[in-house]
């Protein structure tokens, strides 16, 4: 039976990535089938457990990762531009509620949101009683953390949403009613709360899974979470946690973080971990449209955007080790790519002189395929931490001293002299440049609210050269209106759920799994 709100829906409690994932065909309303198998069966050892939230780490992310993280992240921002009609209305900002790729971002995100209920709903009750109860709690938790994170987006790109704690209550229901927004953060700070209290922690160098989060990242993500409500005490004070942690460190060499073999590195506080089999929809896609053409070794490489004029020439002179790491200029040499890989003079993605060099791996020897490649995305690293920790503490959360001091680690690590009084848009310039690329871009923008957000986003340059001299851009601007600056609901939504065009409806905190704060 088809449902209210299209996404997606996990049958039941997945063990692992390879022993079984769910079908990507049914709307996440719908009831699971009772005679799937008998969970019962699979979950008689820790390691069972243990396994239970791998899944939640890759596939439900595919289409919002592959698809709808860069327009939003890079072209509505005015990273990148592009020629493609249907991408370009992130720029010109035209997209209304037929546009596909809102739906995709929907209908992925709330998989995410489905899959992770599955867990965090069955997984208690469907344990041998020789799990210990810390490694219960800590799947469950790893559960919430995902789900919370998958809110995080949907409530900055749609704002008032839907909040769905258990789908199997919707499941019968007509309509499903949105919920108001400071109700999503609250959602999101008890899911991430759960987390920190009950997620293991990770010390550099010991055998702890490092492709999972732990009670730090948990206390990150918060601290991200805290930033983009403009709490800046709470966002210095659960970064600085996290520092004093000493659980994550900045890498030595920048360009190292986007190397395939450093996934999991000691930077990474929160990535996906994408699948080395090959096999469609286990990988990601990013590199299929960041590529040039014949780098992938598949028929991929679309070169689909390319760095705004704006973004190269935001970059200050000495900052060439994360330029490299980002942008490749013709003639410059990646050894990392296809053992050597020479950037052709004729490069020009969308018209900017250049192509776009992070997350490009080439045809990778752990296994790919076209639109499925296995590196990691991130998304949330220690040095976006560490500008967390700097921005907030320049706002008035916390040591001036100690902001800076994180800040200049990030510069220090691109090659770059100490900022030694630095201002909010120092910060803002820093995270920009640091998280280019990491479809991030567009957040940090609109969090600041609508009058720098408008004032910013209808000045940047998104315009091309004019010609292969690159000595002249013709000039191409996009001024957004408030509205433009959540995106609306996809229309398949709205016709299937009237409710989301209703006024919002108070959540019941009572039902956020035994929350009842």
């Amino acid at each position: 039976m088809k449902n209210l709100i299209r996404t997606k829906v996990l049958a039941l409690v997945a063990l692992s990535a390879v022993l079984f994932f769910p079908s990507c065909s049914e709307d996440f309303l719908d009831r699971p089938p009772e005679d799937s198998y008998n969970i019962d069966e699979f979950y008689a050892t820790d390691q069972q457990v243990i396994a239970a939230a791998n899944h939640l780490y890759s596939r439900p992310w595919f289409g919002f990762i592959s698809n709808v993280s860069w327009p939003i992240g890079e072209i509505a921002s005015g990273n990148a531009r592009t020629w493609d009609a249907r991408n370009q209305e992130f720029s010109n900002y035209s997209i209304s509620g037929s546009h596909g790729t809102l739906t995709q971002a929907w209908e992925s995100l709330y998989a995410v949101v489905a899959q992770s209920n599955s867990v965090i709903n069955t997984l208690p009750e469907a344990v041998s009683a020789d799990v210990s109860e810390d490694i219960v709690n800590n799947s469950v938790a790893e559960a919430r953390f995902i789900r919370a994170s998958a809110y995080f987006y949907l409530v900055r790109i749609f704002g008032s949403v839907p909040i769905l704690a258990d789908n199997t209550e919707y499941v019968l229901e007509p309509v499903v009613p949105r919920n108001p927004v400071e109700d999503v953060y609250e959602f999101i700070r008890r899911d991430l709360e759960f987390a920190v209290e009950n997620l293991n922690d990770r010390t550099i160098g010991t055998e702890f899974d490092r492709g999972r989060v732990s009670s730090n990242g948990a206390k990150a993500m918060l601290a991200k979470v805290y930033l983009t409500q403009g709490n800046w005490s709470m966002a210095y004070e659960m970064a600085q946690e996290v520092i004093d942690s000493g659980e994550f460190r900045l890498l030595e060499d920048y360009n190292a973080l986007f190397l395939e073999e450093n996934d999991n590195n000691d930077e990474s506080i929160f990535a996906l971990q994408w699948s080395n089999s090959g096999e469609y929809s286990e990988g990601n896609a990013i590199q299929s449209f960041y590529a040039p053409a014949g780098v992938t070794g598949f028929s991929d490489g679309w070169a689909a955007l390319g760095p705004t004029i704006d973004l190269q020439e935001a970059y200050e002179e000495n900052d060439t080790i994360r330029y490299y790491a980002t942008i490749m200029e013709p003639g410059d040499f990646y050894p990392s790519i296809n053992g050597g890989y020479t950037v052709p003079e004729t490069i020009n993605h969308q018209g900017t002189g250049v192509g776009i060099k992070k997350y490009v791996i080439g045809n990778p020897d752990s296994g790919g395929n076209e639109q499925s490649y296995p590196n990691n995305t991130y998304i949330l690293r220690y040095a976006d931490l560490l500008l967390i920790h700097a921005e907030a503490a320049i706002r008035g959360g916390g040591s001036i001293e100690a902001g800076t001091e994180s800040l200049n680690k990030v510069r220090a690590r691109a090659g770059l002299e100490p900022i030694e009084n630095p201002t909010f848009e120092d910060v803002f310039h820093e995270r920009r440049i640091e998280l280019a690329f990491e479809m991030e871009f567009w957040y940090d923008v609109v969090r600041q609210g609508p009058e720098f957000a408008i004032n910013y986003l209808g000045n940047v340059e998104r315009g091309p050269w004019t010609d292969d001299t690159y000595s002249e851009v013709d000039p191409e601007s996009y001024i957004p209106t408030q509205d433009d600056l959540l995106y609306p609901y996809p229309d398949s939504e709205t016709q299937s759920n009237p409710a989301l065009l209703e006024a919002p409806v108070p959540y019941d905190f009572d039902n956020q799994n035994g929350d009842n704060e």
